[in-house]
């Protein structure tokens, strides 16, 4: 569940991971290979604290079209 503090919503890992449709193991991976940036904040146990900037971050790479094949012609 998301919560608000200094007038900023903050979102965890499992709640990104559900709103962007990508699985924890997936997400991980990413942040371990440099896909996904840490976010900016941690709470006091520090589990990552994400931003709806920060979101829509990932949502964009999830998202993403890679053409694998540059230069081949359809």
């Amino acid at each position: 569940m998301p919560f608000t503090a200094n007038d900023q919503t903050y979102y965890r890992t499992a709640e990104v991971c559900r709103m962007t449709g990508i699985g924890k193991t997936t997400f991980f991976r990413w942040l371990k290979e440099g896909t996904l940036n840490e976010p900016k904040y941690r709470d006091r146990r520090g589990w990552r604290l994400f931003t709806s900037d920060e979101i829509d971050q990932i949502r964009a790479e999830v998202n993403k079209v890679i053409d694998t094949m540059p230069n081949s012609r359809i």
